[in-house]
């Protein structure tokens, strides 16, 4: 695992040997079951996660029904809004699968970033990508049409196809369950007619 780690962060800085025991140092490895709930819609975090093996989802509870917004899977990261903000939560963060993920909270952050200020640079970087990455998402959903999302997520996280269950693949689409099989029915003809 600490390997995964060492192998991400080097695409952005380089790490003396020093530095890689303080991030050890620090325990940040966390191995996660399916299911389990991480953050609660209304309570407070300083949590940060980020994914090394396996996955987890935001959601709302809108009129008692969960409402799917983001999937972050291997070598992605997520930093809760209520965690900038100071504020409770609006969402739920919880594991699709068997996890390890690194969680390391806000204070435990400025301490590293003071001692070692290239990671503070590299979670800037960080933090530019993922803000570019998000709105690019934010746009393509907005712009287009359930099937066109469900044809974007076949081609940009395939994998998510196979990990995540119809409920919770429907709602990050903005379809209800039975749309998506129906969604899926179509393109299956589609694509036997056309041979």
């Amino acid at each position: 695992m600490e390997t995964l780690l060492f192998n991400f962060i080097e695409n952005y800085i380089s790490l003396t040997e020093e530095e890689k025991k303080a991030l050890l140092d620090l325990n940040l490895f966390r191995s996660v079951k399916k299911g389990t709930v991480l953050l609660k819609e209304g309570h407070y975090s300083k949590d940060s996660y980020f994914v090394l093996k396996g996955g987890i989802r935001t959601y709302y509870m809108l009129d008692g029904e969960e409402k799917t917004t983001a999937f972050y899977t291997e070598m992605e990261a997520l930093t809760p809004h209520c965690v900038i903000s100071k504020t409770p939560s609006d969402y739920f963060v919880s594991c699709i699968e068997d996890s390890l993920l690194l969680v390391s909270d806000s204070d435990m952050e400025e301490e590293v970033n003071s001692r070692f200020p290239k990671f503070d640079m590299m979670c800037r970087v960080f933090s530019a990508e993922l803000l570019a990455k998000n709105k690019l998402d934010f746009d393509e959903f907005k712009t287009s049409s359930p099937e066109q999302r469900y044809l974007n997520l076949l081609q940009k996280r395939p994998d998510l196809i196979q990990r995540v269950p119809q409920h919770q693949l429907a709602s990050y689409l903005g379809i209800k369950p039975q749309s998506l099989s129906r969604l899926r029915a179509r393109l299956l003809e589609k694509k036997s007619n056309s041979k």
